[in-house]
């Protein structure tokens, strides 16, 4: 994939301290305002990595999500039979941070073109996907994915699904956080890493970084 103009599309979540699952703002989603929505882009250990330092991002779930069944596992997922996809849940707070700017992130580190695969991994749990919670979501994402096919950013069409979330389960403990608590781990180094870097140089504005 070949992206032709990136400058096109060009808050921690709360933690217990001990390395285990963060506490979650849900009530305060109600009691601010905040907005969620659900991005599938490849192994969500990459995807959680970068949107951590995303400004205006109050928390980052790593979940699985729109598979066959209400329960399953990391190890069920990855067999690719259960149709659930490796999704991070975001918490955002849309007074800092729009949705088209979380998209424009999210087209820029990870192929929107590649169908069922980014990378060396393949799968259906690999897909590209937008999930949405509000009709509102909904049409921001279509409308988002229609410029971007017009200004023909990429050279291949886009694959990205848009559609509700339904069955939404939380990824084991030990998935939360996993690049922050093992950026020395192989995968981390190799793919996470430098999504994290591609992030904040093509989006240094919207790093928690520079604040």
């Amino acid at each position: 994939m070949t992206c032709k103009a990136l400058a096109v599309i060009v808050s921690i979540g709360n933690r217990d301290g001990q390395g285990g699952r963060r506490t979650r703002p849900w009530k305060e989603t109600i009691l601010n305002k905040l907005e969620t929505i659900t991005l599938g882009g490849g192994c969500f250990w990459c995807t959680e990595s970068v949107f951590v330092d995303v400004k205006g991002v109050q928390d980052v779930e790593s979940g699985y999500c729109n598979g066959l069944t209400e329960h399953v596992t990391y190890e069920q997922v990855c067999t690719g039979r259960t149709g659930h996809n490796e999704v991070v849940k975001l918490v955002f707070d849309p007074a800092e941070i729009s949705l088209r700017e979380i998209l424009e992130i999210f087209f820029v580190i990870h192929d929107p073109t590649s169908l069922n695969r980014q990378g060396a991994d393949a799968g259906t749990q690999y897909r590209s996907g937008i999930y949405f919670s509000t009709p509102e979501h909904q049409a921001m994402a279509n409308a988002f994915i229609q410029d971007v096919t017009q200004q023909a950013v990429f050279d291949r069409p886009i694959v990205t699904e848009v559609m509700p979330l339904h069955y939404y389960v939380p990824a084991e403990d030990y998935h939360q956080d996993f690049f922050a608590n093992n950026p020395n781990q192989g995968y981390c180094v190799a793919v996470a890493g430098p999504k994290v870097a591609k992030f904040r140089q093509t989006f240094a504005r919207l790093s928690k970084q520079a604040s």
